[in-house]
């Protein structure tokens, strides 16, 4: 006898593990979402706001402001690493006052204080 085929889709295929973390929940459902939208683009099946939703993305306008968050982004990296830096930078100079007062005996030394016994 011949096997009947089915036309359901194959549900071992689209399950997915379950997430861990809120995120990863996130991704999947933004996976799923986005294989839906696809699906329904290829078979003329999607809503005037998915259609607008994907032209948005490949226009010029929406290119230009992903590089602009880019650089943004990279100039907030580059920020906080100038700030770190000079927290180390003054860091290294309180040492070196430090260290040059105890040199020159004006530093305080706990050990070097007369007994008054």
């Amino acid at each position: 006898m011949a096997k009947v085929r089915s036309n359901k889709p194959d549900d071992s295929k689209n399950k997915l593990k379950p997430a861990l973390t809120p995120e990863a929940r996130e991704n999947q459902l933004i996976y799923l979402a986005t294989n839906l939208a696809e699906q329904q683009l290829r078979d003329g099946t999607a809503s005037s706001q998915v259609i607008t939703h994907y032209l948005k993305l490949g226009s010029t306008k929406e290119r230009i402001e992903k590089e602009i968050l880019e650089k943004q982004k990279d100039l907030l990296v580059a920020k906080t690493e100038s700030l770190q830096s000079s927290k180390r930078i003054e860091e290294l100079y309180a040492n070196a006052i430090n260290a040059m007062k105890h040199y020159s005996g004006h530093g305080e030394d706990d050990y070097n204080e007369p007994n008054n016994y």
